[in-house]
């Protein structure tokens, strides 16, 4: 086999490969996403007709909470369906490194938030989901690329 057959033929394996990360790392980002939004729209501006929900006066903490429930699950996914070939040893080391990654992406997807309801002065329950994704969306790209270098690699 030529070299250049042999290069296409790895190059093929390697973005199957993390094709295949990717739908499981997003499967998992979705159901997280699904958590973290839900939880935060439940926290804030409660049940459909309720009058608002039980953080309506702290919608950036209760972004905090809401993003570390999602983590918290996030975490157990990674873990043992996308990385399970790749997880460490070391469990606490590993939580202690994807806790410190999502507190990074928690602050980006709060700061989002903030930025939303401090500078611009919108206080939707669309402002603020909207706010929520597009710091989802940077929050995730960091994650994934983070995850695959620092947090989950082999022992």
């Amino acid at each position: 086999m030529s070299v250049l057959a042999s290069l296409a033929l790895r190059t093929r394996d390697v973005i199957r490969g993390i094709w295949r990360e990717a739908a499981k790392f997003g499967t998992i980002g979705a159901l997280a996403f699904v958590l973290d939004n839900g939880g935060y729209t439940l926290l804030v501006f409660g049940l459909p007709g309720a009058g608002g929900g039980p953080m309506r006066a702290g919608p950036v903490q209760a972004s905090v909470i809401a993003t570390g429930v999602a983590t918290a699950f996030s975490w157990l996914g990674n873990r043992y369906w996308t990385y399970r070939q790749r997880h460490r040893e070391n469990a606490v080391r590993e939580l202690a490194l994807f806790t410190f990654v999502n507190i990074i992406g928690m602050a980006v997807t709060a700061g989002m938030v903030f930025l939303s309801r401090q500078l611009l002065g919108l206080d939707s329950a669309l402002s603020d989901n909207v706010a929520r994704t597009c710091g989802w969306i940077l929050a995730t790209l960091f994650r994934f690329f983070t995850y695959r270098r620092y947090v989950f690699i082999a022992a």
